[in-house]
């Protein structure tokens, strides 16, 4: 049984779950209940990606990678408009840039360790 603690990614992943719910949370109301939420899911949406990469066969793995890889694109955009909307400063649009920039880099290495 691998363990998920081990894996950088799913540290880094987590670190951004929990860098981003407070700034989510301070969204205006409508839109924590819209962007917010949807924000939040594929948040964890890409967590479950990490975990199910660490444990399935190689099918799975491919799946698994491309859903990660998607959702890291959509997470990207509804930051960017988070930020157009003014729901948040562009220093921290430019911090959670950087965040999932660095996990992209990550994927990107584990996909070539993987296949």
């Amino acid at each position: 049984m691998s363990n998920y603690n081990d894996l950088k990614i799913f540290q880094k992943v987590y670190d951004l779950i929990l860098w981003s719910h407070p700034i989510i949370s301070r969204f205006p109301k409508n839109e924590r209940f819209v962007l917010g939420q949807r924000m939040e899911k594929l948040l964890m949406d890409i967590l479950n990606n990490v975990l199910i990469i660490n444990k399935e066969g190689k099918e799975e793995k491919q799946k698994q990678m491309r859903d990660l890889s998607y959702n890291l694109d959509k997470l990207m955009i509804m930051w960017r408009l988070s930020k157009d909307l003014k729901f948040t400063s562009i220093k921290r649009y430019g911090l959670v840039v950087e965040k999932i920039n660095e996990i992209g880099k990550m994927i990107t290495g584990w996909q070539k360790a993987l296949f």
